[in-house]
């Protein structure tokens, strides 16, 4: 049987790529929605301040936006780069576009519904390579980045 996270570091082997990946990914978060918060506060005197009245949606979309821009260009937000975790695909490649895209959309969506979002965090807590339910079924995973030489 093949593994098909081949080109992610082996959790048995190189433990250190998952270490504290949980705790640094609930810090991340927490970085990153202060970051859509006040990006969503800046836009909203280009919206004549109508963007109260819509203030949830506009953060949503504020925050799909940021979300995926920063994944596609680095495969980290700028949480991620503070606490040094960067997301990688099963063959070892950083983002591209589609798969930033895909992984914003499917964490949007299990984070708005109570079960996926406590099958995440338990799948964080447990599995081998730290992966909560978005990142199993897009063969993603985040890993500490390898310190500079």
């Amino acid at each position: 049987m093949s593994d098909i996270f081949w080109g992610l570091p082996d959790p048995d082997l190189h433990e250190d790529f998952y270490a504290d990946v949980p705790v640094k990914r609930l810090i991340a978060w927490v970085i990153d929605t202060l970051l859509i918060l006040l990006l969503t506060v800046l836009v909203l005197p280009f919206t004549a301040f109508t963007g109260l009245f819509y203030f949830p949606l506009l953060a949503t979309v504020i925050g799909f936006v940021y979300r995926t821009v920063t994944l596609a260009g680095g495969s980290a937000t700028p949480g991620m780069r503070l606490v040094a975790i960067e997301l990688r695909r099963a063959n070892g490649q950083r983002f591209d576009v589609v798969t930033a895209a895909m992984h914003t959309l499917l964490f949007s969506i299990f984070f708005s519904f109570l079960l996926p979002q406590a099958a995440s965090i338990i799948l964080m807590l447990t599995g081998p390579r730290r992966q909560a339910l978005h990142d199993l079924l897009l063969g993603t995973a985040a890993i500490n980045r390898a310190a500079a030489s």
